[in-house]
């Protein structure tokens, strides 16, 4: 699981954002920022409406969109990568400084695990030249269900308890 980014590097995404926001002459929002920050002073995955009622929690006035919009800036720009993990909801993590990694997902309490084992980029590098390419990247998810039964279902009940009080 991720952790909040040092200092120095919230501060160096801040301007790669800045940069990107200038050249592509987009308003450099307060808001946007604060959206930025957010992302990157928190641990592991998460989706629009997790940041948005993040935010809104400690007291940044936000709206949706502007989560929503920046968000895509922030893919774009190559500062947060998106992630779809078997449901129509798209997740989003930290990308900049951040290791190459794996995940694996419950199907019945929605858990996502991440990891880390060098031999995948050893058969990704194989691969690319048994197929003459130079391959850049690569995205992974393995899906199962926990095998503690007990703690994957009261994970499942704190969720929905979630999604009720925030509806």
């Amino acid at each position: 699981m991720a952790h909040p980014a040092h200092e120095e590097t919230i501060h160096l995404v801040k301007e790669i954002f800045r940069s990107y926001l200038k050249e592509r002459n987009q308003r450099q929002t307060p808001e946007r920022f604060m959206v930025l920050n957010e992302i990157y002073t928190s641990d592991g995955h998460f989706d629009a409406d997790d940041i948005f009622f993040r935010m809104k929690e400690g007291g940044t006035r936000v709206s949706r969109a502007t989560v929503y919009n920046t968000l895509d800036l922030l893919v774009e720009c190559g500062l947060v990568q998106r992630q779809q993990f078997g449901k129509s909801q798209y997740y989003y993590e930290r990308a900049y400084a951040y290791q190459q990694h794996d995940h694996i997902i419950c199907q019945q309490c929605g858990t996502v695990l991440e990891f880390c084992d060098p031999r995948i980029g050893e058969i990704q590098e194989m691969i690319g030249q048994i197929h003459g390419m130079d391959i850049k990247s690569h995205s992974l998810h393995f899906y199962g269900e926990c095998k503690d039964k007990e703690a994957c279902k009261k994970r499942q009940e704190e969720g929905s308890k979630i999604k009720e009080h925030l509806n």
